[in-house]
């Protein structure tokens, strides 16, 4: 079984001083967020990823960075910060997944942006799994959001749409009415 998380960068500020999208901070809330994300993934030791795939806007490197020190007392996993994840649409990011054979990874986990993750997640999924999650993510992909979808292909280069089953959806909004 090969594992995807698919978790959404944090909240940001409205605009970056430069102007540009790519440079937009992550703001106060998106911080706490982030670090709330990141506790929660230390006490799940299914979800730790054995390879991370970042965007390289900053405020998805904001995020994982958050997440990554918030995962206190488990080994820290290997990170590749790709420029490609920003603005990519399903198809491109199945191909970014796709290449992640070449380390093949058991959990790997893509910090990204919607409306791609969005996207994706939801053509990923197929049938059965974690119901409520389902419909949560059917409404939207929150900052700060988490999917997590199983694929009991034999690797990396066999997943497609609608063969994955989503284990679960989480997001601060879940974790906090938890």
């Amino acid at each position: 079984m090969h594992r995807l998380m698919l978790l959404r960068h944090a909240k940001t500020e409205s605009d970056a001083p430069s102007g540009l999208d790519r440079d937009r901070r992550l703001d106060a809330r998106g911080r706490k967020d982030a670090v709330m994300v990141g506790e929660w993934l230390a006490g799940q030791a299914a979800l730790r990823p054995d390879l991370v795939l970042v965007s390289t806007a900053v405020r998805a490197r904001e995020t994982w960075d958050l997440v990554r020190r918030s995962m206190t007392g488990t080994p820290e996993p290997p990170a590749a910060f790709l420029p490609d994840i920003y603005g990519a649409e399903p198809a491109h990011l199945l191909a970014i997944i796709r290449a992640a054979a070449t380390e093949n990874p058991e959990r790997l986990m893509i910090v990204g942006h919607n409306p791609g993750l969005h996207e994706i997640a939801l053509a990923l999924i197929g049938s059965g799994g974690d119901e409520a999650g389902r419909r949560a993510l059917d409404d939207n992909f929150p900052t700060s959001g988490l999917a997590v979808i199983d694929f009991a292909s034999g690797g990396w280069n066999d997943v497609s749409f609608r063969r994955g089953r989503l284990e679960r959806f989480v997001s601060p909004r879940l974790l906090n009415e938890a």
